[in-house]
């Protein structure tokens, strides 16, 4: 009973970040700001430069600017509101915006990890079919998958934040972290519902692995198809369709997976906080780069959207 009246005056967590150290605040601050304006202007570039330029109007585009957009809103869950505490000097958040910070971090999260194989399953097409491509990714499919990218994203999302409600959580009430992470709230619950907290833990690997299984296959579909090709010019064409992409996956999934064994196999929570900047921060901030280097068809609507706006006459009053 006094667990339970605990409980119900928990109004606020408060979030740990990286250090306590006041020295290391205005660094810190420095360093994610600069990240952050990185992350959402070179997204922003990428979807501008998409939208602008007519022939990059297809599918393979369509979905990198979808991924771009979700990039912007999964890093706008956690690192403003970091800023805003370090700003402010202080580690509180409220109930409420810790589990609604925490459900858009799961939404976008997923959406991310769905984007990927919607992604994948578009060049498998192109280049395991290509004569049949634009029969088979239509408009309409390309925004079905999307729409349901979404639907089930909110669905998973919705689904684990009604378990954490009906969770209770003891009078410990910091998190070390620098945002309200799923796994780190349920460490902090008093409750004993196993099966509650075996579908929290194991939900998000499974979504993760059944996606990264689906790009596997996509994959060792399009090997075989490059490898059939004769022409050594042909694979280069094939291979590079695919390169920035299979780049992006790499990146998503290798850090998801570093951040997964490190929380697994170090008890320092400081750790695996400065782990989780690796797929929260960094791999949103570097998409854009990928893109742009790795992909001709990118980077030219970038420079040419960029010298537009230079070559932009200037109204004299």
């Amino acid at each position: 009973m006094e667990s339970e009246n605990s409980t119900r005056r928990i109004s606020k967590f408060l979030l740990l970040g990286f250090s306590e150290s006041p020295d290391l605040q205005f660094l810190i601050f420095a360093l994610f700001l600069s990240m952050y304006l990185i992350t959402v202007l070179g997204n922003l570039l990428i979807i501008t430069a998409i939208i602008s330029q007519s022939h990059l109007h297809t599918p393979m585009y369509f979905f990198l600017s979808n991924l771009s957009f979700v990039d912007i809103c999964f890093t706008s869950t956690t690192v403003p509101k970091m800023l805003v505490n370090i700003q402010a000097q202080s580690k509180a958040i409220t109930y409420e915006d810790c589990i609604t910070q925490m459900s858009f971090f799961l939404v976008f999260a997923e959406l991310d990890n769905l984007l990927l194989g919607v992604m994948a399953y578009d060049r498998y097409v192109a280049i395991c079919h290509p004569l049949h491509y634009t029969v088979i990714m239509n408009p309409q499919l390309c925004m079905l998958l999307v729409l349901l990218s979404w639907v089930f994203s909110v669905l998973h999302a919705s689904l684990q934040s009604l378990m954490v409600l009906q969770l209770s959580f003891c009078t410990d009430v910091e998190i070390p972290h620098f945002f309200c992470e799923l796994n780190q709230l349920a460490q902090l619950t008093c409750s004993n519902n196993f099966a509650s907290h075996l579908m929290m833990h194991l939900a998000p690997v499974l979504l993760a692995a059944t996606s990264l299984s689906a790009i596997l296959y996509s994959y060792s579909k399009i090997v075989s198809s490059i490898c059939a090709i004769s022409s050594a010019q042909g694979k280069y064409k094939a291979f590079s369709t695919c390169a920035s992409h299979l780049s992006i996956v790499s990146l998503f999934y290798s850090t998801g997976l570093g951040v997964y064994l490190s929380s697994a196999v170090t008890q320092s929570s400081h750790f695996a906080a400065r782990v989780s900047v690796m797929y929260t921060v960094v791999t949103p901030m570097l998409n854009p780069f990928i893109y742009s280097l790795r992909n001709k068809d990118v980077k030219k609507a970038l420079e040419r959207l960029l010298e537009g706006k230079l070559n932009c006459p200037i109204a004299l009053s």
